[in-house]
Formats: C-alpha cells, structure tokens, sequence
C-alpha cells in the first residue's frame, strides 16, 4: 500500500487562453508551438483563437 505525499500540492487550475474560464490541468486541451503552449478549455475556443489570429496577420499594418 502506498501512501500520499502530504507535501505534495496539486496542480494548479489553468485559465483557457481565449474565454478565461478557469479549468483543471487533467482537462486542459493543449496546443503546443515552438516557442508557445495554449490552454483552451474545449476546441471552440481554440478554434475561436486561431480565427483571431488568422485575422490579425491579414490585417495590414
């Protein structure tokens, strides 16, 4: 039988890049870039960052 650490702390909640909506590490959707990781609670969110950033680089400067 093994017993828990009780120094150990549990992972902090992440916030969803695109909503802010708080979430649990374990549920977290990840993209990860080169230089970049993105926290999304869910696809519609990523998918909704992707937009904005597809619509930024379109726009001139």
């Amino acid at each position: 039988m093994t017993q828990a650490n009780p120094n150990a702390t549990a992972p902090l909640p992440l916030e969803c890049e695109m909503c802010l909506k708080e979430i649990p590490a374990s549920a977290a959707f990840t993209p990860e870039g080169s230089e970049y990781v993105g926290h999304f609670c869910g696809i519609d969110c990523y998918q909704a960052f992707l937009r904005l950033q597809r619509e930024a680089a379109e726009k001139p400067e």
